[in-house]
């Protein structure tokens, strides 16, 4: 299912200088952290969110298996969560 409101976009920028465009599809708390949900046509990534309220930025999961962990983790709340 499409949804059609407006999404966010943010530029990521990768350990080599390549710059993406990505939807901001979800924000979510797993163990006391704050994390984003990114999406771009052909990738998914999660990104940790730092910092206070009003001055906060994005940081790069480097641990490939901590990346996936919260990726299924988030997929199987969303399966688990009552639609709206």
């Amino acid at each position: 299912m499409m949804h059609d409101e407006p999404r966010d976009y943010i530029t990521v920028e990768d350990d080599r200088g390549n710059r993406k465009d990505f939807a901001v599809e979800a924000l979510f708390d797993m163990n006391d952290e704050s994390y984003a949900l990114l999406t771009a046509a052909d990738e998914t990534i999660v990104m940790k969110i730092e910092g206070e309220e009003g001055n906060q930025y994005l940081v790069g999961i480097s641990d490939p298996s901590e990346s996936e962990a919260l990726l299924a983790a988030y997929q199987i709340a969303v399966e688990h969560a009552p639609a709206e």
